[in-house]
């Protein structure tokens, strides 16, 4: 792992691994009805902050940018780590995004991985992301994904507080008895 990484544009950089993962993300989204399409986007009663918004995003750019110039480190062993949490991160999305498809638009997702982690979509994205970065060799990009996901977290503590106020009791439990980000929280 180095902090900045040689910078060379090239196929087998760390934007194909990110393009893979929107790909796979785009095809499930496809195959969701759209009623739970429009509930994993309604964001009704999670307005944050511009600042924070425009902070994330930035983040989030310099990150994909530096995915675009920085190879794949594929003759290194920390391509391998990358690579597995890579995996890791995308068959959990798609294992939680198939969950959440699977439960009633009226009631709580309680079901599959969300038995264990209240939002597991957010950790395995930010796994799928830390392990681009870790592909990557680079300790910025890694850096910059860590943070992204602390950054995130206030949006996860306003997305509680609309599902407490829409589910009542029922969520109140569910809080009580699941930790956050799985053995964390």
């Amino acid at each position: 792992m180095e902090l900045f990484p040689s910078i060379n544009v090239g196929l087998w950089n760390g934007w194909l691994l990110v393009a893979i993962f929107y790909v796979i993300f785009g095809i499930v989204l496809l195959v969701l009805p759209k009623p739970v399409v429009a509930r994993l986007y309604d964001r009704t009663g999670q307005e944050r902050p511009i600042a924070r918004r425009a902070l994330g995003v930035l983040f989030f750019f310099i990150w994909l940018g530096m995915t675009i110039v920085y190879p794949l480190k594929i003759d290194d062993p920390v391509f391998y780590l990358g690579i597995a949490i890579y995996a890791f991160g995308v068959i959990g999305m798609v294992v939680a995004l198939i969950n959440y498809g699977g439960t009633p638009l009226d009631e709580p997702v309680t079901a599959g991985l969300y038995k264990i982690s209240r939002h597991p979509q957010q950790f395995m994205v930010s796994a799928t992301f830390l392990g681009v970065g870790i592909a990557i060799g680079s300790w910025v990009a890694f850096f910059m994904m860590c943070v992204g996901f602390f950054a995130a977290h206030d949006k996860i503590l306003e997305e509680e507080q609309a599902c407490l106020q829409q589910y009542g009791e029922e969520y109140e439990q569910y809080l009580k008895s699941v930790p956050r980000y799985f053995l964390f929280f």
